[in-house]
């Protein structure tokens, strides 16, 4: 696939295959019910193909730097290969074993292959999880995500770490939830974020207090501004998480966008007033869904606070990587509309919008 795709075309060619599809299903919504049997079995047929399709056109593109850290992988696979010990991040174990095993056993080409799998795979499987024969909806909320396609060919090991953490809370049983969250810790430690919102959200299920703090935040950051990424990064030990809330220059090509971002402000409110609107105003009680929600709130609230941090936008796919299954969550669950399934699909074609939009009408970096 690599040699037929014109590098400089791939990232746009992918999102107008995905918009594709999306116009498919949008036009599927209006001729189907939700629960018939003919739109089930045809939501599970394109949802395979788009299981396939993501994973081959992910996994098999070239080694490029275009692709951001991509050829830094190779370059440790290579040292590795080579008989050097642990690189970059030992609090990250789990990932830097995987590359080592890769490296002595694997072409480079396997190993973006595997990591696409690793990436691509637990959203699938967390989806059939979560919402059995609905699975499609979720893993396509999923898929056409605003930092999805960033994460899968640029912060790999975060990506993959995120998606590890959805696989764990797709869950049911304790006893493999909680591992598979550390798992997702020791692949990227930034996960602390995230892990550390779990555990609070798991402990205390208060929504309107998580609601209430996550406003809070924003007139928070507004008046205390950079003084908070000093503070935050005063607790963090990691040299790379200090030089994302810290530094202004070394990372200022990948992911970064500085200054107090009304924009992705009023994307991370979309899941928040699902939150809202679901739980509060609804009254619909789901003790996973709850979790999820109030999970992503922790979280999201972070991100918040060191907005203006030069990688800010590392610390806000902490919380976005779920804002998809946050707002899906409850139309898979209940009827809440009387053309549920129509408004299924203005709401999932809408939220792609500004996926395509960021990312290839305006090239957001």
């Amino acid at each position: 696939m690599n040699t037929l795709v014109p590098i400089e075309y791939y990232t746009t060619i992918y999102y107008n295959i995905l918009l594709l599809i999306l116009l498919f299903f949008f036009i599927s919504t209006y001729r189907e019910e939700l629960s018939s049997k003919a739109n089930l079995s045809g939501k599970n047929a394109l949802g395979v193909f788009l299981l396939v399709f993501v994973i081959a056109y992910i996994g098999f593109r070239p080694i490029d730097p275009i692709f951001g850290d991509m050829t830094t992988y190779r370059d440790y696979l290579e040292r590795y290969a080579s008989g050097e010990d642990f690189l970059g991040n030992e609090n990250d174990y789990i990932f830097q074993v995987f590359m080592r095993i890769c490296a002595r056993n694997a072409t480079h080409e396997i190993f973006f292959l595997l990591c696409a799998i690793l990436y691509i795979y637990p959203l699938y499987s967390a989806s059939k999880n979560l919402f059995k024969e609905y699975w499609f909806y979720a893993f396509l909320m999923l898929v056409i995500s605003f930092s999805f396609w960033g994460y899968a060919v640029n912060g790999i090991r975060n990506g993959i770490a995120t998606t590890i953490f959805i696989y764990g809370i797709s869950q049911k049983k304790r006893l493999l939830m909680f591992p598979l969250i550390a798992i997702s810790y020791l692949t990227h430690n930034a996960m602390m974020i995230p892990a550390a919102a779990f555990l609070l959200a798991f402990s205390l299920d208060r929504t309107k207090w998580y609601l209430f703090g996550w406003f809070l935040c924003i007139p928070l950051s507004l008046v205390l501004g950079g003084s908070l990424e000093i503070f935050f990064s005063d607790l963090v030990e990691s040299e790379r998480t200090v030089g994302y809330l810290t530094e202004t220059d070394e990372f200022s090509d990948q992911f970064s966008s500085t200054g107090f971002r009304w924009d992705f402000l009023l994307y991370s409110m979309s899941g928040v007033y699902a939150v809202w609107y679901f739980i509060i105003k609804k009254k619909f009680e789901d003790k996973t869904y709850s979790l999820i929600c109030n999970t992503y709130l922790i979280a999201n609230a972070f991100w918040i606070l060191v907005i203006r941090a030069s990688f800010s936008n590392r610390f806000a796919y902490l919380s976005w990587f779920l804002m998809g299954i946050v707002i899906i969550y409850p139309f898979l669950k209940r009827k809440f509309f009387s053309e549920q399934h129509k408004l299924m699909g203005r709401l999932i074609f809408v939220y792609f919008a500004f996926t395509y939009i960021m990312n290839i009408l305006r090239g957001n970096n």
